[in-house]
């Protein structure tokens, strides 16, 4: 049994009557007797809880930055009245707008109360239990429960850069020779024909063709499909560092999903593997339309670990996982005490097997920095940074590794347009 606010000023107003008008035992126990009377049969008559049903979603969908309303139908399934007061509980990380509800429900009758989220940041917010507060016709006294409804909210990757994926499959499209002409030269799968025109590699020149034509006849190729991509998401100590308005972790998955979109629309077999210590996250055998709608439902709960990546552990898992030739794309941080200990020694592995693709993010504030001359220490420090991270580059490209660095807003576009000259080269 709980009892209102209302009870305790009833209460209240009985103690100054008795005081004034009848102060005596006798008012007292009047008194007393009278607020019971009135308690107890407000209480008789409040609903039962359990003549309640609830039910909602188990699970509703947004992304990042965006709100979303959850649902919950409350239906009276009883013979009487319900009135009282609903809570329903969410993480404070949800940012639940409204969560307190008035009830006032006849018998047989079902109402939908919202509750607008709007998540802080991406994973998986699971509702807390629903709190019920069932009141009399006085609203005197009533009767309180909590009843778990299992709910959660997924706040899914904000991918601001799927806006340039549409562009980057037309161009794609245009490589592969699906729009205006193929490309000449390119590529590693044979496609057709076509006279020899002046400019054209003389390499390309097929002769037997030729012998049974009036003309000189060139082959011309396309980039190969269904090739094999591993994109590899470092979710160390390093992700969790602050880069722009997110971690570099953020700037990895907004990345690599654009980059699996492309893939996809590509026709290429991509997998995902989310590593530190052990694996986090997992996508494999998921290819065209699905795949994007699973890297983000994957990538959502990805959180940076603050540990030190176990890069050997990470090699041997990529190797147990990728059989054939595949392009390897790692998604981990450039800074030169990780690179020269870590990264170095465990690349001679994978590249004797693969082609593989470093991507990095790289901090604005720090360019900004070296330009600013007013302030000479700092600049310092930060143009020996740069001065380093390009020794770095140029020391995996010696051997034979690709890298792609940008800023968190222009690197998902430099690695898909990246992919897209190893598609146009026949690297793949």
């Amino acid at each position: 049994m709980v009892v209102t606010g209302r009870f305790a000023l009833l209460a209240t107003v009985a103690a100054a009557v008795v005081m004034f008008v009848v102060p005596t035992w006798v008012g007292v126990l009047g008194a007393c007797a009278v607020l019971v009377a009135l308690l107890l049969t407000d209480f008789a008559l409040t609903a039962r809880v359990d003549s309640l049903s609830l039910t909602r979603d188990p699970l509703t969908v947004v992304r990042l930055g965006r709100g979303t309303e959850v649902e919950l139908a409350v239906t009276n399934t009883g013979t009487a009245t319900v009135r009282g007061l609903l809570w329903d509980a969410w993480p404070d990380s949800a940012r639940a707008d409204i969560r307190e509800h008035r009830l006032e429900l006849a018998p047989n009758t079902r109402i939908r109360l919202r509750t607008s989220l709007t998540p802080t940041y991406r994973g998986d917010r699971v509702a807390g239990p629903v709190t019920v507060r069932l009141l009399g016709p006085l609203g005197l006294a009533g009767r309180q429960s909590r009843i778990d409804v299992p709910a959660r909210v997924r706040a899914l990757p904000a991918f601001r850069s799927e806006r340039l994926l549409r562009s980057k499959v037309k161009r794609l499209h245009h490589l592969e020779g699906r729009n205006v002409a193929d490309t000449r030269g390119q590529g590693t799968e044979f496609d057709s024909f076509r006279e020899y025109v002046a400019g054209d590699d003389v390499r390309s020149i097929d002769w037997r063709a030729t012998a049974r034509a009036n003309d000189v006849l060139v082959r011309t190729w396309r980039p190969e499909r269904n090739r094999h991509m591993l994109m590899v998401l470092d979710t160390g100590r390093a992700g969790a560092g602050r880069v722009g308005e997110g971690t570099r972790l953020d700037s990895a998955i907004e990345a690599a999903l654009l980059l699996g979109g492309l893939a996809a629309a590509a026709g290429d077999t991509v997998d995902l593997l989310a590593y530190d210590r052990r694996v986090r996250a997992e996508v494999s055998g998921v290819g065209g339309n699905q795949l994007p709608s699973k890297l983000l439902h994957t990538l959502a709960g990805v959180t940076p670990q603050l540990v030190d990546t176990d890069t050997d552990g990470l090699v041997r898992t990529v190797l147990s996982r990728v059989r054939r030739r595949a392009l390897i794309v790692w998604f981990t941080s450039l800074d030169g005490p990780t690179v020269t200990e870590n990264l170095l020694p465990a690349l001679p592995t994978l590249t004797r097997r693969h082609r593989v693709l470093i991507v990095s993010v790289t901090d604005p504030d720090i360019a900004a920095a070296a330009a600013d001359r007013s302030r000479v220490y700092t600049a310092a420090a930060a143009e020996t940074v740069l001065a380093e991270r390009v020794l770095v580059r140029e020391s995996l490209r010696r051997r034979g590794v690709a890298v792609v660095a940008a800023a968190p807003d222009r690197l998902p576009e430099a690695l898909a347009d990246e992919y897209l000259e190893l598609k146009q080269s026949g690297s793949l």
